[in-house]
């Protein structure tokens, strides 16, 4: 096989399977503003096929059918997913929106009106039912400073303390 056709269906492969299954969940608080932002990245493929699974229909988060629709799968699901307490309150996060970008999926959440933070408090477990691998990488900055962990499924718990 000539080098470059070889090279051209590995990296095709390689766009469309990965080995390892990861999700990473970013949150800062906007003192200014006083909004908690949150964005998680998630593989592309990976949320299609738990939406897939979840809905029981197509799912294509590319160039959706119905935008918003799919939008409020994805909001629907996250929602079950990823639970938030700040200083030991539980939070609803508010619905931002969705990007994709190569293959991942960035999606954005925020919660008003959070003046300060001591502690956030987060029960991710996003795609842990596709995958028993699945990992969960998270990041929280509060006060300027900024703390990560790495959850892996079955642990779905995570705690920071400011």
């Amino acid at each position: 096989m000539a080098p470059f056709l070889y090279k051209w269906l590995l990296a095709g492969f390689f766009a469309v399977s990965h080995p390892f299954y990861v999700s990473v969940t970013d949150i800062n608080h906007n003192e200014k503003q006083q909004i908690l932002e949150i964005s998680c990245k998630t593989f592309l493929d990976d949320m299609e096929k738990t939406l897939r699974n979840q809905y029981k229909m197509p799912v294509e988060l590319t160039k959706p059918k119905d935008p918003k629709k799919t939008e409020q799968m994805v909001w629907e699901y996250l929602k079950k997913h990823l639970l938030l307490k700040i200083d030991g309150k539980a939070v609803v996060p508010e619905w931002v929106g969705l990007e994709t970008e190569g293959a991942s999926l960035w999606t954005y959440l925020q919660v008003k009106s959070v003046s300060s933070v001591h502690k956030v408090e987060i029960t991710n477990t996003i795609l842990y039912e596709l995958y028993d691998t699945q990992i969960s990488i998270m990041h929280v900055q509060a006060g300027g400073i900024k703390k990560s962990t790495r959850i892996n499924n079955p642990d779905s718990y995570a705690s920071f303390e400011f």
